[in-house]
């Protein structure tokens, strides 16, 4: 997707939107229920934006929604976009371009993922401290676009260690409890096997999932601090002695969304955004 298109959908939205948003925020599988907390809302379906995807999975809203949150001015996105639907890499990291030319410096991401780690549960809140791509490709392939990032950007602080420390001081303080941990990033759609799992715990993996890691890399790219959050929605194959579902998901989700508003709100009313922090 070229750089003149991505100017095409950022001008429409500044045509459309009053609120220039200073921070990203990407809700994963279950937890778009954030959206309602936001004051002074602008919408924007996918729909109506030029050359952007839509929002094909249960769960995802498939819309913008601007307006303040914690005091910050936010563009929340409400559902995202999956390799697995059949998206290019280039769509599925579309909107976070879209997001750093509107002026966001900081980006929340969260994902519903399966965990690993046999000490996790269903319904922890886990703080991304790395990730794995494991998706076979890197959005980053192709020309680059030079006017927000470099050929070669680094990747060794992807998750920004002080929104990490803000996000446990936010934890602690509402008496939230939190797990730390490795994001393992899938294609899917079908769920990993159980040899598959076992092979991602023993290099380091501590939960897996189907999105986040590409839209963190061009993240990177451009120069945004990023902070992870995952929701452990259910075991991996082969943890437990059961079957995965797509409904567990959302009902896992939906039981922990109030320490999940909790935790974003709290991290977003210390996030100093002229500095990025």
């Amino acid at each position: 997707m070229s750089s003149f298109r991505l100017q095409q959908t950022v001008d429409f939205i500044r045509r459309k939107i009053s609120i220039r948003p200073q921070v990203g925020v990407i809700l994963g599988s279950g937890l778009g229920v954030l959206a309602a907390d936001v004051k002074k809302q602008q919408r924007l379906h996918y729909s109506e934006l030029p050359h952007f995807p839509i929002s094909t999975v249960e769960g995802h809203e498939g819309q913008f929604v601007f307006g303040e949150l914690s005091g910050k001015n936010v563009a929340l996105m409400q559902g995202r976009f999956h390799l697995y639907e059949g998206y290019s890499m280039e769509q599925v990291v579309f909107p976070v371009r879209v997001m750093k030319k509107l002026g966001v410096n900081v980006l929340l991401i969260t994902n519903a993922s399966g965990g690993i780690n046999q000490e996790f549960r269903p319904g922890d809140l886990m703080l991304i401290t790395d990730h794995l791509n494991l998706t076979g490709t890197n959005p980053l392939i192709g020309p680059n676009y030079d006017d927000i990032g470099p050929r070669f950007p680094d990747m060794s602080e992807a998750y920004d260690k002080e929104l990490i420390n803000i996000a446990e001081e936010v934890a602690r303080k509402n008496n939230l409890s939190y797990r730390k941990g490795i994001y393992a990033g899938l294609i899917g759609p079908s769920y990993e096997t159980p040899a598959e799992i076992r092979y991602l715990r023993a290099i380091g993996a501590d939960t897996v999932g189907m999105s986040t890691v590409s839209e963190v890399i061009v993240a990177n790219h451009a120069e945004i601090r990023v902070l992870g959050i995952s929701c452990i929605t259910n075991m991996a194959a082969g943890v437990l002695q059961q079957r995965l579902s797509h409904e567990e998901v959302m009902e896992t989700a939906n039981s922990v969304r109030n320490q999940f508003i909790t935790l974003v709100k709290g991290v977003l009313e210390r996030v100093n955004v002229h500095e990025g922090l």
